[in-house]
């Protein structure tokens, strides 16, 4: 019995030594036990050829503890678009957990599939795929926009994710930090999920993104700055950037103390391209409580074709505060509303309730209106009464509005008890409405109790902006990398459009100094030193062939660069502004075709249809155009097209990249010499224009450069600029 028992010990004792053993890791490594990993940085580059991960784990009840060791990816590649390979593979099992990991350069850090009960917590996913943007402070190219609208074959891994879930139910994620990437969570087909406590900040897609999930709750996740596509003061896009999206037939679930500031949308639902087709389902039942969806460049928060409750959020300076297109049986209680273009925008809305909120300072509170017609062939409209009708506006205080309310072809709306204090006009008069019935009365609304129950979440933290952290649409700054996040110093350009000889910057960043160090194509500048914040202006030598550049040195505190790269407090770093583009003079003519004649199919009918009369002309210094239903002249429309332009530069010796966006075939000759050959016809599945940057070698003096595009219907595009490296 003695001898038994000693052996019994030993046994223990064995055991819990080997789990106790860090296990160090090697590449293509699977693992199907409970391990604790070595900590290391392991340099280990994905299969670039194949989907086989770095690291694979399956199996049931296992805990994987990654001892805050690092995994780091495509290790031979510099930019962050170049990026390939999935560090995580988790492909199936039950109750498995993954924590304390770190994983970049990869194209997905951690992806898993068919996995119940899957906790990730304490990772850190920064820094892994994302795009390099095209758009600038001038202009937005229209390649960079995104499109999520469908993903049964896991179309949205093209983007990247930090972490991408499928069939994983009841999945817990909390306390995981993703920033300086694409997309940091994306979920299809789970549900039951918790997720809670991270930070997904600062990326260039998206935050959190469903599709065909429910029951799942987001509790106290900070996902501000998930946007691009957005310049102060000259355009407002997001390019289907946003927080959290919600698409296709996701129901049920629950957003609560969320941040979701700066973002192209703080929250964006769509039903789903089922609904669109059939008019059945939707995104329904989903709860947004107490979030703040401020400062989005476009919609505060968007919900189409569904029916939910939007209670108790701040929405402050967003295009629309909530778009609410097709909405039905919707509830919109207890919402703070500041600064918008407008508050509320319904089209085709049914049964909605707007009751309780606070309306200050927009410059329309309330717009509903409905169109007098729907597309004939769209399956939506053919399936279900889309009129605008049966509103209830009740118990809302609007404060200082500029109009309250801006309504039309819409029936059936009751108005009662609200309160309106400085607005400049309550109603924009319409013939259209019928059965309106309004008994406002100068009364302060009774508070009632919001029947709300939310699971209760140990250690939450708050994750709203400080006080002190920097707000509003001025503090979001889009680079060529995403969104700028406050680390690192930047010499920012605040006048993009100015014709004048004269540049205007922010210097923003950690605290420190910084100095100038080299200038060109500048003859003056107003301060060559300081400390941060600074603003200075510089006027440009217009004979500088290759434009403005002013380089700078920043000594000061710890940063952190776009790449993630830190750099030590009082360790001398270079920042820099160079103008984005040279100087090109285009001379452009456009010739009509048809079917017999189509260019995209045979480009050796280019030459004939160039002989004859081109049926539009144009001189500009920027070669950037979208065309939606065809080339348009005055009255007159030419849906298959062929752009022909002539461009001169004259330039320093140096290298150039030479950019094109297009849409459906271009070519484009420098001096004579094919440099960029996309004259192949593709189908493309998302709804995206194509870019493509070739680096050129010129010597110094005078050049052509030629450009051939061929559009043969639907949406068109082209956009050409060269730039100094």
């Amino acid at each position: 019995m003695k001898r038994l028992y000693l052996l019994h010990i030993c046994i223990i004792i064995f055991a819990n030594h080997s789990f106790c053993q860090f296990v160090e890791l090697k590449n293509g490594m699977k693992i199907n036990a409970s391990t604790k990993i070595k900590k290391d940085i392991y340099l280990f580059d994905a299969n670039v050829n194949s989907q086989d991960p770095v690291i694979e784990i399956d199996g049931n009840d296992i805990v994987v503890d990654f001892n805050d060791a690092t995994l780091k990816g495509s290790n031979g590649k510099q930019m962050p678009d170049e990026f390939y390979g999935i560090a995580i593979l988790i492909k199936s099992g039950k109750n498995i957990t993954i924590k304390n990991l770190n994983a970049k350069g990869y194209k997905v850090a951690l992806l898993a599939k068919n996995v119940d009960g899957l906790t990730i917590e304490h990772c850190d996913f920064s820094y892994n795929y994302r795009q390099h943007l095209n758009s600038t402070l001038q202009k937005e190219d229209v390649s960079d926009w995104m499109s999520y609208h469908h993903n049964e074959k896991d179309e949205w891994l093209r983007y990247g994710a930090a972490m991408y879930l499928r069939g994983c139910n009841s999945a817990v994620v909390n306390n995981n930090f993703v920033t300086g990437g694409q997309c940091a969570l994306m979920m299809t087909e789970c549900n039951d999920g918790m997720i809670y406590n991270n930070d997904f900040s600062y990326n260039s897609g998206i935050g959190i993104g469903l599709y065909k999930s429910s029951r799942n709750k987001f509790m106290y996740n900070k996902l501000d700055w998930n946007v691009r596509g957005f310049s102060y003061g000259v355009y407002n896009r997001g390019q289907d950037s946003a927080a959290i999206i919600v698409f296709e037939q996701c129901n049920e679930n629950i957003f609560a103390y969320n941040s979701a500031t700066h973002s192209g949308d703080g929250f964006f639902l769509w039903a789903g391209q089922t609904t669109m087709d059939t008019g059945k389902g939707g995104c329904n039942d989903n709860l947004l409580y107490h979030n703040d969806f401020s400062y989005a460049p476009t919609n505060g928060v968007e919900l189409t074709f569904s029916r939910n409750k939007i209670i108790k959020n701040k929405i402050e300076e967003c295009d629309n505060g909530i778009w609410g297109g097709y909405s039905y049986n919707t509830l919109i209680r207890k919402n703070d509303f500041i600064g918008n273009k407008t508050a509320i925008a319904i089209e085709q809305g049914q049964d909605n309730k707007i009751l309780s909120n606070s309306f200050s300072n927009n410059k329309i509170s309330i717009k509903l209106w409905a169109k007098k017609e729907q597309p004939k062939d769209w399956g939506y409209a053919k399936n279900r009464d889309v009129r605008s009708m049966r509103y209830e506006i009740a118990d809302n205080v609007f404060a200082h509005e500029h109009l309250v309310n801006d309504i039309s072809n819409t029936s059936d709306l009751v108005g009662r008890n609200n309160y309106y204090k400085n607005c400049d006009s309550l109603f924009k008069q319409d013939t259209t409405i019928s059965n309106a019935y309004t008994t406002d009365v100068p009364v302060l609304i009774k508070e009632t109790k919001d029947d709300i129950h939310l699971p209760e979440i140990t250690k939450a933290q708050n994750a709203f902006l400080s006080k002190s952290h920097p707000k509003g649409k001025k503090e979001m700054r889009i680079t060529e990398w995403g969104p700028y996040d406050f680390r690192s110093p930047v010499i920012w350009n605040t006048n993009p459009l100015s014709n004048s000889d004269t540049l205007e910057f922010d210097i923003i960043g950690p605290k420190g100094k910084w100095k100038v160090i080299n200038t060109n194509g500048v003859k003056t500048i107003s301060m060559n030193e300081g400390t941060i914040p600074s603003s200075i202006i510089a006027i440009k030598d217009n004979s500088a062939r290759s434009g403005a550049s002013i380089e700078m040195e920043f000594v000061g505190d710890e940063i952190v660069t776009q790449f993630g790269e830190r750099i030590k407090s009082g360790t001398p770093y270079h920042f820099s502004y160079k103008e984005p583009f040279v100087p090109i003079s285009w001379s452009v003519k456009w010739f009509a075709f048809d079917s017999s004649s189509n260019p995209v199919q045979s480009p050796e009918k280019i030459k004939a249809i160039s002989s004859q009369a081109p049926v539009k002309l144009d001189q500009t210094n920027d070669l950037y155009y979208a065309w939606w239903g065809g080339l348009k002249d005055g009255a007159k429309s030419y849906p298959e097209f062929l752009t022909s332009a002539v461009g001169r530069i004259s330039v320093e010796a140096g290298k150039y990249e030479l950019n094109v966006t297009w849409n459906d075939v271009v070519r484009i000759y420098v001096d004579d010499s094919l440099a960029i050959d996309e004259w192949q016809p593709k189908k493309f599945l998302f709804d995206e224009s194509p870019h493509k940057r070739v680096q050129l070698n010129l010597m110094a003096g005078e050049h052509t450069v030629r450009v051939e595009q061929a559009a043969a219907g639907g949406f068109a595009s082209l956009a050409v600029s060269l730039k100094k490296l």
